[in-house]
């Protein structure tokens, strides 16, 4: 997941510009060969996401928004009901299930001056700042540098297939009445991008419209992006899938073009 610029220009009501999910970056895949680990470990943080927003805001999924994009996203990806039913008790404490977990951000450079944004859930910052550390420092990444100001927090509702939408003019208004900032287009795949006040009206609509929402949240987005080398490029896709591949990393986000 990756950062978006929104653009006002003149005589416009947006600019359709690289966002997360939806740039060159979406492509970035783990390889085939270890898809059995890549399940649990996708398991192991979606079941932190649904822990955290359990604690935060309850388990009635009809009033905690980010509990239900949550399970919502774990479903996506057939995580069992039971291991579901088991990350809210964590979150709730039901059952002697509570667990603490921290949501961390660490903010740095990466290969061509590219700022980087980590996010974390975690039970333990020494050991979460540790292996970042260690990632940033084996890749020649700078862990001191300051970019959290290159990023605003905004809401984005990802959709897989929006070629059920019969008037995709129609689709883009609708989705703008609702608080709709930015629309970024990759094939069939869009990617919604609101204020973070927005989100829950723009999913909504995305619904409304007879499209299944393939995940969404709250996301830092990229105030400006940076053009960086097709070499830097590719050490920047290693860096961050080495970064995905920690079970505490939530989500990665850069302001690279």
């Amino acid at each position: 997941m990756f950062g978006l610029l929104v653009e006002q220009t003149p005589g416009a009501c947006y600019r359709n510009v690289i966002m997360s999910g939806h740039s060159k970056w979406a492509s970035i895949k783990h390889k085939k060969g270890a898809a059995d680990a890549k399940r649990a470990q996708v398991f192991t943080k979606l079941a932190k996401m649904i822990t955290v927003a359990a604690r935060e805001g309850g388990e009635d999924m009809d009033s905690n928004f980010s509990l239900r994009m949550a399970v919502d996203k774990a479903k996506g990806s057939n995580m069992p009901k039971d291991r579901i039913a088991r990350a809210i008790d964590r979150g709730t404490g039901a059952g002697g299930e509570a667990v603490i977990l921290e949501t961390a951000v660490y903010e740095g450079m990466g290969p061509g001056g590219a700022a980087l944004l980590v996010e974390a859930l975690t039970d333990n910052k020494n050991r979460t700042i540790a292996n970042i550390k260690g990632i940033f420092n084996k890749r020649g990444g700078n862990l001191d540098a300051k970019v959290m100001w290159m990023f605003t927090r905004k809401g984005v509702v990802h959709v897989a297939d929006a070629s059920g939408a019969s008037d995709q003019d129609e689709l883009e208004l609708m989705l703008i009445e609702a608080g709709a900032e930015d629309i970024s287009r990759d094939g069939d795949r869009i990617s919604v991008i609101s204020a973070v006040s927005d989100l829950q009206s723009v999913e909504k609509a995305v619904k409304e419209a007879g499209l299944a929402v393939e995940g969404g949240g709250l996301e830092y987005v990229a105030k400006q992006e940076t053009e960086i080398s097709e070499e830097d490029e590719n050490s920047l896709a290693s860096f961050i899938e080495a970064l995905e591949e920690d079970d505490d990393v939530n989500a990665v986000f850069t302001n690279a073009a």
